[in-house]
Protein backbone atom coordinates (compact mmCIF):
# COMPACT_ATOMS: atom_id res chain seq x y z
CA UNK A 1 0.00 0.00 0.00
CA UNK A 2 2.70 2.55 0.91
CA UNK A 3 4.36 1.55 -2.34
CA UNK A 4 0.74 2.21 -4.29
CA UNK A 5 -0.06 5.16 -2.64
CA UNK A 6 4.16 6.71 -3.30
CA UNK A 7 3.48 5.44 -6.89
CA UNK A 8 0.28 7.89 -6.59
CA UNK A 9 1.65 10.69 -5.23
CA UNK A 10 4.54 10.67 -8.13
CA UNK A 11 2.27 10.10 -11.34
CA UNK A 12 0.31 13.09 -9.50
CA UNK A 13 3.52 15.55 -9.34
CA UNK A 14 4.35 14.23 -12.60
CA UNK A 15 0.86 15.17 -14.63
CA UNK A 16 0.65 18.54 -12.94
CA UNK A 17 4.43 18.97 -13.47
CA UNK A 18 3.50 18.47 -17.14
CA UNK A 19 0.49 21.12 -17.25
CA UNK A 20 2.56 23.86 -15.87
CA UNK A 21 5.63 23.10 -18.19
CA UNK A 22 2.93 23.20 -21.07
CA UNK A 23 1.12 25.99 -19.63
CA UNK A 24 4.46 28.05 -18.90
CA UNK A 25 5.48 27.28 -22.67
CA UNK A 26 2.20 28.44 -24.31
CA UNK A 27 2.47 31.68 -25.66
CA UNK A 28 0.62 34.29 -23.79
CA UNK A 29 -2.84 35.40 -26.44
CA UNK A 30 -4.48 39.20 -26.28
CA UNK A 31 -6.86 39.44 -24.36
CA UNK A 32 -10.39 39.50 -25.97
CA UNK A 33 -11.31 43.63 -26.50
CA UNK A 34 -14.45 43.42 -24.54
CA UNK A 35 -12.04 42.34 -21.49
CA UNK A 36 -8.97 44.72 -21.73
CA UNK A 37 -7.91 46.17 -19.47
CA UNK A 38 -6.44 49.68 -18.78
CA UNK A 39 -2.62 50.40 -18.76
CA UNK A 40 -0.44 53.39 -16.91
CA UNK A 41 -3.11 55.80 -16.84
CA UNK A 42 -5.16 55.66 -20.33
CA UNK A 43 -8.63 55.57 -20.70
CA UNK A 44 -10.49 53.26 -23.41
CA UNK A 45 -12.07 55.04 -25.80
CA UNK A 46 -15.55 53.65 -27.68
CA UNK A 47 -13.18 51.42 -29.98
CA UNK A 48 -11.18 49.76 -27.13
CA UNK A 49 -8.00 51.46 -27.89
CA UNK A 50 -6.57 53.11 -25.12
CA UNK A 51 -4.57 56.06 -25.20
CA UNK A 52 -1.19 55.86 -23.68
CA UNK A 53 -0.47 58.75 -20.73
CA UNK A 54 3.12 59.04 -20.06
CA UNK A 55 4.28 60.99 -16.84
CA UNK A 56 5.99 63.50 -18.56
CA UNK A 57 5.80 66.85 -18.53
CA UNK A 58 4.70 68.38 -21.82
CA UNK A 59 7.76 69.51 -24.64
CA UNK A 60 8.00 72.47 -26.77
CA UNK A 61 6.02 72.50 -29.98
CA UNK A 62 6.69 70.26 -32.43
CA UNK A 63 8.32 72.06 -35.67
CA UNK A 64 6.75 71.70 -38.86
CA UNK A 65 8.97 69.64 -41.26
CA UNK A 66 11.33 72.40 -43.35
CA UNK A 67 10.29 72.43 -47.23
CA UNK A 68 13.73 73.01 -48.54
CA UNK A 69 15.30 72.31 -51.93
CA UNK A 70 17.20 68.93 -51.28
CA UNK A 71 20.74 70.28 -52.23
CA UNK A 72 22.82 71.82 -49.44
CA UNK A 73 26.07 73.01 -49.31
CA UNK A 74 26.43 71.95 -45.94
CA UNK A 75 26.72 68.21 -46.66
CA UNK A 76 26.69 68.27 -50.60
CA UNK A 77 29.03 69.10 -53.22
CA UNK A 78 27.20 71.68 -55.59
CA UNK A 79 28.07 72.11 -58.95
CA UNK A 80 26.42 75.30 -60.94
CA UNK A 81 25.17 74.64 -64.49
CA UNK A 82 24.78 77.81 -67.03
CA UNK A 83 22.24 77.71 -69.54
CA UNK A 84 22.01 80.49 -72.74
CA UNK A 85 18.06 80.87 -72.38
CA UNK A 86 15.13 79.61 -70.60
CA UNK A 87 14.77 75.31 -70.50
CA UNK A 88 11.47 73.26 -70.27
CA UNK A 89 10.65 71.34 -67.35
CA UNK A 90 9.84 68.63 -70.03
CA UNK A 91 13.59 69.18 -71.56
CA UNK A 92 15.51 68.69 -68.20
CA UNK A 93 13.50 65.39 -67.30
CA UNK A 94 14.27 63.36 -70.61
CA UNK A 95 18.04 64.47 -69.97
CA UNK A 96 18.08 63.42 -66.68
CA UNK A 97 20.25 60.43 -66.04
CA UNK A 98 18.46 57.05 -65.29
CA UNK A 99 19.92 56.66 -61.67
CA UNK A 100 20.29 59.45 -58.68
CA UNK A 101 23.24 57.51 -57.30
CA UNK A 102 26.89 57.85 -57.68
CA UNK A 103 28.24 54.66 -56.16
CA UNK A 104 26.50 54.74 -52.84
CA UNK A 105 25.92 58.61 -52.40
CA UNK A 106 22.67 60.26 -53.54
CA UNK A 107 22.84 63.06 -56.68
CA UNK A 108 19.99 65.63 -57.26
CA UNK A 109 19.88 67.83 -60.26
CA UNK A 110 17.71 71.08 -59.16
CA UNK A 111 16.60 73.76 -61.46
CA UNK A 112 16.29 77.81 -60.80
CA UNK A 113 12.13 78.23 -61.36
CA UNK A 114 11.89 81.43 -63.52
CA UNK A 115 8.17 82.41 -61.59
CA UNK A 116 9.04 81.40 -58.41
CA UNK A 117 12.43 82.48 -58.14
CA UNK A 118 13.70 79.44 -56.36
CA UNK A 119 15.58 76.48 -56.85
CA UNK A 120 13.43 73.20 -57.39
CA UNK A 121 13.13 69.27 -58.89
CA UNK A 122 12.33 70.02 -62.40
CA UNK A 123 8.63 69.16 -63.12
CA UNK A 124 7.05 69.10 -66.90
CA UNK A 125 5.53 71.94 -67.91
CA UNK A 126 7.73 74.53 -65.91
CA UNK A 127 10.59 76.63 -67.51
CA UNK A 128 14.21 77.23 -65.52
CA UNK A 129 16.70 79.76 -66.51
CA UNK A 130 19.94 77.64 -64.61
CA UNK A 131 20.32 74.50 -63.24
CA UNK A 132 23.02 73.07 -59.99
CA UNK A 133 23.74 69.52 -59.30
CA UNK A 134 25.48 68.38 -56.09
CA UNK A 135 26.11 65.03 -54.70
CA UNK A 136 26.27 63.95 -50.77
CA UNK A 137 29.71 64.39 -48.99
CA UNK A 138 29.14 61.39 -46.78
CA UNK A 139 26.39 58.89 -45.69
CA UNK A 140 26.35 55.83 -43.23
CA UNK A 141 28.22 54.13 -46.13
CA UNK A 142 31.32 56.22 -45.70
CA UNK A 143 32.90 59.71 -47.35
CA UNK A 144 32.67 60.63 -50.87
CA UNK A 145 35.35 58.97 -52.81
CA UNK A 146 37.35 59.85 -55.97
CA UNK A 147 35.37 57.27 -58.11
CA UNK A 148 32.38 58.31 -56.88
CA UNK A 149 32.82 62.17 -57.51
CA UNK A 150 34.34 60.95 -60.88
CA UNK A 151 30.96 58.91 -61.69
CA UNK A 152 29.06 62.25 -60.48
CA UNK A 153 31.31 64.31 -62.71
CA UNK A 154 30.10 61.84 -66.01
CA UNK A 155 26.36 62.17 -65.60
CA UNK A 156 26.24 65.43 -64.89
CA UNK A 157 28.14 66.66 -68.06
CA UNK A 158 25.90 64.26 -69.96
CA UNK A 159 22.90 66.65 -68.23
CA UNK A 160 24.07 69.66 -69.25
CA UNK A 161 25.79 68.55 -72.85
CA UNK A 162 21.64 67.48 -73.41
CA UNK A 163 20.38 71.07 -72.61
CA UNK A 164 23.30 72.79 -73.78
CA UNK A 165 24.72 74.29 -70.81
CA UNK A 166 27.87 74.94 -69.43
CA UNK A 167 28.97 73.17 -66.21
CA UNK A 168 31.99 74.21 -63.46
CA UNK A 169 33.04 71.46 -61.42
CA UNK A 170 34.88 72.12 -58.08
CA UNK A 171 38.03 70.70 -57.12
CA UNK A 172 37.69 67.04 -56.76
CA UNK A 173 40.41 66.61 -54.21
CA UNK A 174 38.85 69.26 -51.99
CA UNK A 175 35.50 68.40 -51.80
CA UNK A 176 36.83 64.62 -51.53
CA UNK A 177 38.22 66.01 -48.25
CA UNK A 178 35.32 67.84 -47.59
CA UNK A 179 33.57 64.36 -47.20
CA UNK A 180 36.42 63.24 -45.10
CA UNK A 181 35.68 65.26 -42.55
CA UNK A 182 32.12 64.88 -42.74
CA UNK A 183 32.08 61.65 -41.95
CA UNK A 184 34.65 61.62 -39.66
CA UNK A 185 32.32 64.18 -37.61
CA UNK A 186 29.36 62.04 -38.48
CA UNK A 187 30.68 58.46 -37.14
CA UNK A 188 31.80 60.04 -33.63
CA UNK A 189 28.33 61.75 -33.21
CA UNK A 190 26.00 58.60 -34.76
CA UNK A 191 23.48 56.49 -32.40
CA UNK A 192 21.44 53.91 -33.06
CA UNK A 193 19.70 52.98 -29.42
CA UNK A 194 18.41 49.33 -28.60
CA UNK A 195 16.42 47.69 -25.92
CA UNK A 196 15.87 43.99 -26.04
CA UNK A 197 12.69 43.45 -23.72
CA UNK A 198 13.21 39.41 -22.91
CA UNK A 199 10.15 36.96 -21.37
CA UNK A 200 11.23 36.84 -17.93
CA UNK A 201 8.72 32.71 -17.68
CA UNK A 202 6.17 32.61 -20.35
CA UNK A 203 6.86 33.68 -24.22
CA UNK A 204 4.75 36.05 -25.92
CA UNK A 205 2.46 35.10 -29.01
CA UNK A 206 2.84 38.22 -31.75
CA UNK A 207 -0.73 39.45 -31.30
CA UNK A 208 -0.26 39.67 -27.40
CA UNK A 209 2.75 41.78 -28.47
CA UNK A 210 0.43 43.52 -30.93
CA UNK A 211 -1.93 44.16 -28.30
CA UNK A 212 -0.04 45.51 -25.57
CA UNK A 213 2.08 47.63 -27.97
CA UNK A 214 -0.52 48.86 -29.34
CA UNK A 215 -1.75 50.73 -26.06
CA UNK A 216 1.02 52.26 -25.97
CA UNK A 217 0.32 54.20 -29.60
CA UNK A 218 2.47 51.60 -31.66
CA UNK A 219 0.94 50.62 -35.42
CA UNK A 220 1.64 48.05 -37.69
CA UNK A 221 5.08 48.78 -39.87
CA UNK A 222 5.41 47.93 -43.42
CA UNK A 223 7.14 44.79 -42.46
CA UNK A 224 5.74 42.02 -40.48
CA UNK A 225 7.38 41.66 -37.19
CA UNK A 226 7.28 45.00 -36.78
CA UNK A 227 5.63 48.23 -35.14
CA UNK A 228 6.65 51.45 -35.18
CA UNK A 229 5.58 54.90 -32.96
CA UNK A 230 4.20 57.61 -35.38
CA UNK A 231 5.47 60.93 -35.42
CA UNK A 232 3.66 63.99 -34.60
CA UNK A 233 4.33 65.27 -38.12
CA UNK A 234 3.09 63.85 -40.97
CA UNK A 235 5.72 62.63 -42.67
CA UNK A 236 8.45 62.56 -40.72
CA UNK A 237 10.18 58.95 -39.73
CA UNK A 238 8.35 57.41 -36.79
CA UNK A 239 9.95 58.18 -33.35
CA UNK A 240 11.14 54.41 -32.03
CA UNK A 241 10.33 51.01 -33.65
CA UNK A 242 9.74 47.55 -32.13
CA UNK A 243 10.29 44.29 -34.12
CA UNK A 244 10.38 40.92 -33.54
CA UNK A 245 10.38 37.72 -35.49
CA UNK A 246 9.51 38.09 -38.29
CA UNK A 247 8.83 34.28 -39.18
CA UNK A 248 6.37 34.09 -36.04
CA UNK A 249 4.46 37.12 -37.55
CA UNK A 250 3.73 35.65 -40.60
CA UNK A 251 3.14 31.95 -39.42
CA UNK A 252 0.16 30.10 -40.67
CA UNK A 253 -0.94 30.24 -36.53
CA UNK A 254 0.40 32.78 -34.91
CA UNK A 255 -0.82 31.99 -31.74
CA UNK A 256 1.21 29.49 -31.43
CA UNK A 257 4.34 31.18 -31.99
CA UNK A 258 6.69 32.09 -29.06
CA UNK A 259 8.16 35.10 -28.77
CA UNK A 260 10.69 35.11 -25.82
CA UNK A 261 12.65 38.63 -27.12
CA UNK A 262 11.40 41.82 -28.36
CA UNK A 263 13.61 45.10 -29.86
CA UNK A 264 12.97 48.76 -29.26
CA UNK A 265 15.34 50.96 -31.48
CA UNK A 266 15.60 54.38 -31.37
CA UNK A 267 17.68 56.43 -34.76
CA UNK A 268 18.40 59.22 -33.01
CA UNK A 269 19.41 61.64 -35.42
CA UNK A 270 16.41 60.98 -37.53
CA UNK A 271 14.27 61.98 -35.06
CA UNK A 272 13.75 65.87 -33.63
CA UNK A 273 14.63 66.08 -29.87
CA UNK A 274 11.73 68.09 -29.08
CA UNK A 275 9.84 64.90 -29.70
CA UNK A 276 11.33 63.12 -26.62
CA UNK A 277 12.02 60.37 -28.36
CA UNK A 278 14.29 58.62 -25.88
CA UNK A 279 12.23 59.52 -22.86
CA UNK A 280 8.82 57.65 -24.74
CA UNK A 281 11.60 54.91 -25.37
CA UNK A 282 12.12 54.59 -21.61
CA UNK A 283 8.55 55.24 -20.91
CA UNK A 284 7.48 52.59 -23.63
CA UNK A 285 9.84 50.10 -21.88
CA UNK A 286 9.57 50.05 -18.96
CA UNK A 287 5.39 50.00 -19.32
CA UNK A 288 5.55 46.99 -21.77
CA UNK A 289 8.28 45.17 -19.70
CA UNK A 290 5.54 45.81 -16.50
CA UNK A 291 2.49 44.87 -18.56
CA UNK A 292 4.28 41.55 -20.14
CA UNK A 293 6.30 40.43 -17.01
CA UNK A 294 9.55 41.39 -19.24
CA UNK A 295 12.98 42.28 -18.43
CA UNK A 296 15.03 44.99 -20.44
CA UNK A 297 18.52 44.00 -20.92
CA UNK A 298 21.27 45.32 -23.44
CA UNK A 299 22.02 43.09 -26.59
CA UNK A 300 24.20 41.25 -24.12
CA UNK A 301 21.76 39.92 -21.93
CA UNK A 302 22.40 42.37 -19.36
CA UNK A 303 19.61 43.82 -17.41
CA UNK A 304 18.93 47.75 -17.35
CA UNK A 305 18.24 48.96 -14.28
CA UNK A 306 15.91 52.77 -14.85
CA UNK A 307 18.90 54.54 -13.18
CA UNK A 308 21.19 52.83 -16.48
CA UNK A 309 18.68 54.59 -18.65
CA UNK A 310 18.52 57.99 -17.23
CA UNK A 311 22.72 57.99 -17.59
CA UNK A 312 22.02 57.45 -21.50
CA UNK A 313 19.29 60.02 -21.87
CA UNK A 314 21.80 62.61 -20.42
CA UNK A 315 24.51 61.66 -22.80
CA UNK A 316 21.35 62.44 -25.59
CA UNK A 317 21.35 65.50 -24.14
CA UNK A 318 24.75 66.44 -25.12
CA UNK A 319 24.68 64.85 -28.29
CA UNK A 320 21.84 66.67 -29.71
CA UNK A 321 23.35 69.93 -28.67
CA UNK A 322 26.37 68.88 -30.48
CA UNK A 323 24.51 68.55 -33.79
CA UNK A 324 22.71 71.47 -33.38
CA UNK A 325 25.70 73.81 -33.13
CA UNK A 326 27.04 71.77 -36.42
CA UNK A 327 24.10 72.74 -38.00
CA UNK A 328 22.71 69.40 -38.03
CA UNK A 329 20.21 68.77 -35.58
CA UNK A 330 18.79 65.77 -35.41
CA UNK A 331 15.18 65.07 -37.27
CA UNK A 332 16.22 67.66 -39.27
CA UNK A 333 16.55 66.99 -43.72
CA UNK A 334 20.33 67.59 -43.59
CA UNK A 335 20.40 65.41 -40.95
CA UNK A 336 18.42 62.46 -41.86
CA UNK A 337 20.12 62.49 -45.26
CA UNK A 338 23.88 62.73 -43.47
CA UNK A 339 22.56 59.38 -41.42
CA UNK A 340 21.38 57.71 -43.74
Amino acid sequence: MGLALLGGLLLAFLVGYNAWMSRRNTPRQPEPASAATVPLDGEPDPDGRIDPVFDTEPGPPIPALEKKPSLDALIDAITPIAVDGPVSGDAALAAMPPTRRAGSKPFAIEGFHEATQSWEMPRAGERYSAFQAGVQLANRTGALNEIEFSEFVVKVQAFADTINGSVEFPEMLDEVARGRELDQFASGHDAQLGFTLRARNAAWSPGYVQQNAGRLGFVAGAIPGRMVLPASTPGAPPILSLSFDTQAAMAEDPTQSALRELTLSLDVPQVHRHEQPFMRMRDAAIALAAAMDGLITDDDGQVIRPEGLDVIGAHLEALYDTLDARDLAAGSPQARRLFS
